[in-house]
């Protein structure tokens, strides 16, 4: 007898377990499949950053008990100034964030099953309807979700969200205690998350020292290995030199020292996403490219995909004879454009000429957010590209020249 439920989500991170508490509380049955065992959710090695807005905070009911520090700030860093923007915030302790948000699906009613690796799709006339999982095991549904990250292992077979390897980022992150967060040759980082434009660190991406309390705080770095990748890359130096050189160069980490186990590791696609739905499916959280500028802020987004995917799972199958097919489901690519991602062509825009641009630019940048107002990057963020436009100058036309020619083959 094949085993059923109304909706299979592959993957217990942000997205895949809010998708999963979101659903149970509406009164189907659920069942979400994490590759990781049950004992050791999350693993450390998984990756952290979880910074995020008070936006987030209130929309999902997250509770203070996963919150390690909140911020006041964002900063912004290019290799010879920086600028501060006022904006209340959360460094979220990431593994107990997404324990809570298990122990909230459970509650809801929601099946999950650990050490569960999702291997391939079931298909049937040529669309999905249940999943291979562990080997040989089989579970059907009239919906699944794939939330399990850029592995994707659904989307892919069902050519959904078209994932390219040369547009992934990968980045690293440490813990560290003894940062001296309020140095003062740097910006005051003490209740802040900053971000560094500066291709010497990381060619073709950006660094990063969220605040986590007292003298602690998480530093990392990504990078995609672009155009501006091959072209600032310090020769044989890969991800984990590239951090060590930040933290032999940068005084604030004189006397840091890495907290024992708080090792973080993670990828991302920057790239324009394609569809994220087909019959009885539907892509959530990085599985989907991801396309913001200046902070990614994955788990806002992820979450709100998750919500978008409930509810239009709830509508699909709400009808007396339930409609998943691609048409009925397309609703989530709507909500996803409308509510998740909006104007998502000129993000992804801002974040490639970002990448894009060189080191000088940089500290032209931080001057042109300083004249334009504490708006403007909030703006920029959100894909305005009339905020985008106040920061052009005359000796941009190269670099959209080089943008043009990169992404338009021109």
């Amino acid at each position: 007898m094949r085993e059923r439920f109304d909706v299979v989500i592959a993957g217990a991170g942000p997205a895949g377990a809010q998708c999963a508490r979101d659903l149970a509380e509406r009164n189907y049955e659920v069942l979400v499949l994490e590759t990781e065992s049950e004992d050791e959710f999350p693993r450390q090695s998984n990756k952290s950053t979880a910074g995020t807005f008070m936006s987030a905070m209130t929309g999902f009911a997250i509770p203070d008990d996963v919150v390690m520090n909140y911020t006041d700030n964002v900063v912004l860093e290019s290799p010879n100034d920086h600028y501060v923007r006022s904006q209340t915030g959360a460094v979220l302790e990431f593994a107990e964030f997404k324990r809570w948000l298990v122990a909230e699906g459970r509650t809801n009613g929601a099946t999950y099953r650990f050490d569960s690796r999702v291997s391939a799709p079931i298909m049937e006339d040529g669309e999905i309807v249940g999943v291979r999982y562990d080997g040989d095991e089989e579970v059907y549904a009239d919906i699944v979700i794939d939330a399990t990250g850029p592995a994707a292992p659904l989307a892919k077979k069902l050519d959904v969200c078209d994932l390219q390897r040369d547009h992934q980022a990968i980045g690293v992150e440490y813990e560290f205690e003894g940062v001296e967060v309020d140095h003062d040759d740097y910006a005051d980082l003490r209740d802040a998350m900053m971000l560094r434009l500066d291709h010497d660190l990381a060619p073709g991406g950006y660094s990063w020292i969220f605040h986590t309390g007292e003298d602690t705080a998480k530093v990392g770095l990504c990078y995609i290995q672009n155009g501006s990748h091959q072209k600032y890359a310090k020769d044989g130096m890969g991800i984990d030199d590239y951090l060590e050189y930040w933290l032999d160069s940068d005084s604030r980490f004189d006397d840091a020292e890495r907290i024992e186990g708080q090792q973080h590791r993670g990828s991302a696609h920057i790239q324009p996403p394609k569809s994220m739905s087909t019959d009885n499916f539907m892509a959530i959280g990085d599985t989907v490219p991801t396309i913001d500028p200046l902070w990614g802020e994955g788990i806002h987004k992820g979450m709100k995909s998750a919500r978008a995917a409930a509810a239009t799972a709830d509508a699909a199958l709400t009808p007396e004879e339930p409609d998943t097919s691609a048409e009925s489901l397309s609703v989530y690519d709507q909500l996803w454009h409308s509510d998740v991602a909006p104007k998502h062509s000129a993000r992804l825009m801002m974040t490639e000429l970002l990448y894009l641009a060189p080191n000088e630019r940089y500290d032209q940048l931080m001057a042109d957010l300083r004249s334009t107002g504490q708006d403007t990057l909030r703006q920029i963020n959100s894909g305005d590209r009339r905020a985008i436009a106040k920061l052009a100058h005359l000796s941009d036309v190269p670099l959209l020249v080089d943008y043009a020619r990169r992404r338009f083959g021109i």
